[in-house]
């Protein structure tokens, strides 16, 4: 099964779009980068990060003026940062939390090539940044992983013991469990998240459409049972996997975790087996590669050993079915392709009737 497994990984695994949404371009009159498709706005930054894969991602920072939390969103599997701009702006503004998201090494214009131990040094990157050039405090951190992004989401959140909280998105139990019902982790599968969330330490939410037809409800019912903070999960009654951000009830259910988690655990609404802040030491800030190496040695602990590890990172598992989730995801392309405006504005709307709510 390794060898039918690994062929159809190559060629399904992860769909950037192509070709990508925006270009990167300087501000004449100021010198910073700039997204081609988007006007400079002053809360709005774009960066180029490097990665200890050698490669160089793209990252939007958006700042809000009253945010006491920091969302960093890692991504569906078909879009980039082009298509995520509008949508990352409204967080921003209605979570009132300031929003860090970027493009996989080879998304956009992230250079490189996606792969799984590369989304992983991506993030990463990301999270140095944000940590070292915003002053970001782990314990004021929000992991947001959607899709595919809740693989790099919860091998960074299972290495950070003091984040403020985590939200999965239509997520994945691991990438060979979208294709098969397996009941164990092999060694060649990719982003095993069902190992993973069990070494979560904050409060856990999941939001799934109980349509989702490339990546089933049951992956996100699952991660949020094996949660040890469980919050309220969401389960959006016919929502598929690319639209979830057009139901009311989306961005209702975030606010209100943001506002739960924001307050001090003693006062939170949680289902909370928390170890208590003081028996939980702090990694050095200024030895974030060290945290990353030593903590993954940790997390690694069940799987096979490195030399196996090397043949899975050649090795891609599609996160999608053969046929049913193609159709899916490339659905989700055409629309993102042709009528990304049409689909922001859609999500516009919804956010804003919370405006008035």
């Amino acid at each position: 099964m390794g060898g039918v497994t690994s062929s159809m990984a190559a060629k399904l695994a992860f769909f950037p779009p192509n070709p990508p949404s925006y270009k990167l371009v300087a501000d004449e009159m100021t010198g910073l980068l700039l997204l081609s498709t988007f006007p400079h706005r002053e809360n709005v930054e774009i960066l180029k990060l490097p990665t200890r894969k050698g490669t160089e991602v793209v990252a939007m920072y958006i700042r809000h003026p009253m945010a006491t939390s920091t969302l960093l969103y890692s991504h569906g599997n078909a879009a980039d940062l082009g298509q995520m701009y509008e949508l990352f702006v409204e967080l921003s503004i209605h979570l009132r939390v300031n929003l860090m998201g970027y493009d996989y090494s080879g998304y956009g214009q992230s250079s490189g090539k996606p792969s799984e131990q590369h989304t992983y040094a991506d993030i990463e990157a990301v999270y140095k940044c944000m940590e070292e050039g915003y002053g970001a405090k782990q314990e004021d951190i929000i992991l947001y992983g959607q899709s595919v992004g809740s693989g790099p989401t919860l091998d960074l959140a299972a290495r950070l013991p003091h984040l403020r909280a985590v939200v999965l998105h239509s997520p994945i139990l691991s990438g060979l469990r979208v294709m098969y019902p397996v009941k164990k982790s092999y060694w060649f599968d990719i982003y095993k998240n069902i190992d993973k969330i069990q070494l979560v330490d904050c409060p856990v939410l999941v939001i799934h459409g109980t349509a989702d037809e490339v990546v089933d409800c049951s992956h996100g019912k699952q991660l949020w049972e094996l949660s040890k903070e469980k919050y309220e999960p969401l389960w959006l009654k016919g929502g598929n996997h690319c639209d979830l951000e057009h139901h009311p009830e989306y961005i209702r259910h975030l606010k209100k975790f943001v506002s739960t988690v924001e307050k001090p655990p003693s006062q939170r609404y949680t289902g909370s087996r928390r170890r208590s802040t003081d028996q939980q030491l702090l990694p050095p800030r200024k030895s974030t590669d060290i945290v990353f190496e030593a903590s993954r040695k940790s997390t690694d602990r069940r799987e096979k050993p490195r030399h196996s590890t090397d043949k899975a990172e050649k090795l891609r598992v599609s996160f999608d079915q053969v046929e049913r989730s193609r159709r899916s995801v490339d659905c989700c392309l055409e629309k993102s392709r042709k009528s990304v405006d049409h689909q922001l504005e859609r999500g516009r709307k919804s956010v804003d009737r919370i405006r008035t709510g």
